[in-house]
């Protein structure tokens, strides 16, 4: 890695946290529109490790710059903020100190700076003397959600803030139409990369140190998927019939979908999502991984019944409900900056709506699975309970403890349990006629 290309990705870093910081962008996509433009995959890695460490602790960095600063910088400054933020997540991250300020100083004359370069070197010469300050975990939250997390999980709280500024593992999802887990974790080991086994989790691989996604082996081909350990219960959880008719009301990106097909590529699997660019994600996933070549993929909003559905019933249909998000604020920190309180009625009323309309298309019989990635309980245990009041026909049916903690209704795990993502499951099964 050049001189040249340090202070490129640098400044793709500062940008795409400008973005998100200042002007309400989702990292996600802005990642996404940006790393293409680094050639060396060392790079795309390294912007995507420093704008994880910021906004997964962004009142560290500002708290270092009131500290350090006579004034604070303004709204025009919004870019050089950002530089700052790249320079201090760096140390943060243990990378050699000399060259992150040294490439973040020739960042800040790369993103038109360059009279500022003085003040990005004095300032991250300061911190790599005396450190960055330390700053509660909680500092990151809003205080809504924070009272949220107090009345729901007062026993947790703490537990939870800490798991959402720490990195999570890579949990691999092996594909086993085509190869068993045992021989993955082979080709892994001769790649010089050490993987361990959740023997809760069939299909899993867990490595504690990211890597680079595209250089995993057989990934291009299909041999391996990135999946969190929670998102991988789904498909135990629904545990549908061999060649059962599903129906996946949620479908976007895909990785359930596929796990399903994965599992058993006789399912008569039809894939929805609202977002239709969206669906294209899951085409291309199933695509990647050589299944689903009969799956039914449509865009329509899944309440819409009218819209999509032939009136043929489903044995299996799982509702990965839109939610906060709160359960994977460690993969996703910029939820924390986009989520507004008033977002979470909205949100549970949509939840509402989808359950009641997709209740009507499971079969006598057949099982409806309600997840979420949130661990707010208006979203989970609250609003099952809600449902089953008003639906005559639906009866929980019992997950075990390996689902998370016993809410009666359904289980929740809580964020960086066992390594996991937060995750709510509730089985609910249709009387027979």
């Amino acid at each position: 890695m050049n001189a040249a290309s340090g202070a490129e990705s640098r400044a793709v870093a500062a940008r795409v946290l400008d973005a998100v910081l200042h002007r309400g962008r989702s990292l996600k996509p802005e990642l996404a529109n940006a790393l293409p433009a680094l050639k060396d995959p060392r790079d795309r890695a390294l912007v995507e490790a420093i704008c994880f460490a910021v906004l997964r602790r962004p009142a560290r960095y500002e708290a270092a710059l009131k500290a350090w600063m006579p004034r604070p910088l303004g709204k025009r400054d919004s870019d050089l903020r950002a530089l700052l933020f790249v320079g201090f997540a760096q140390l943060d991250l243990a990378l050699p100190a000399h060259a992150a300020v040294a490439a973040t100083v020739d960042a800040a004359r790369a993103i038109g700076r360059s009279h500022q370069a003085g003040l990005v070197n004095a300032l991250l010469r300061r911190a790599q003397r005396d450190g960055l300050p330390t700053v509660e975990a909680h500092a990151h939250w809003p205080a809504w959600l924070r009272a949220r997390l107090r009345r729901d999980w007062p026993q947790d709280e703490a537990a939870i803030l800490d798991a959402s500024t720490s990195a999570p593992p890579l949990w691999l999802r092996v594909n086993r139409q085509q190869g068993g887990r045992d021989d993955y974790r082979a080709r892994l080991s001769e790649a010089g990369l050490i993987a361990r086994v959740d023997e809760a989790l069939a299909d899993a691989l867990r490595l504690d140190e990211a890597v680079a996604i595209a250089s995993l082996p057989g990934f291009a081909d299909g041999a391996v998927s990135v999946q969190d350990g929670a998102a991988q219960r789904v498909a135990d959880a629904l545990a549908p019939p061999a060649g059962a008719r599903v129906l996946d009301a949620c479908a976007a990106p895909g990785g359930k979908a596929a796990h399903l097909l994965e599992r058993d590529p006789t399912l008569r699997l039809t894939a929805l999502d609202v977002d239709a660019a969206r669906l294209n994600t899951v085409r291309s996933g199933l695509a990647r991984l050589r299944l689903g070549t009969d799956a039914r993929l449509v865009a329509a909003d899944a309440s819409e019944l009218s819209a999509w559905w032939d009136g043929t019933p489903f044995d299996a249909v799982l509702l990965d409900a839109p939610c906060s998000a709160t359960g994977i604020v460690r993969r996703q920190p910029d939820v924390l900056m986009h989520r507004r309180e008033t977002d979470i009625a909205a949100v549970t009323a949509v939840q509402a709506r989808l359950l009641d309309a997709l209740w009507r298309t499971v079969a006598p019989g057949g099982v409806l699975l309600y997840a979420t990635c949130s661990i707010l309980k208006q979203e989970n245990e609250d609003q099952v309970r809600a449902f089953l009041a008003r639906t005559d026909d639906a009866q929980v049916e019992a997950l075990d403890a390996g689902y998370g903690r016993d809410c009666e209704v359904g289980r929740q795990r809580l964020p960086g349990e066992l390594g996991y993502d937060g995750f709510f499951y509730s089985r609910l099964r249709k009387a027979a006629r």
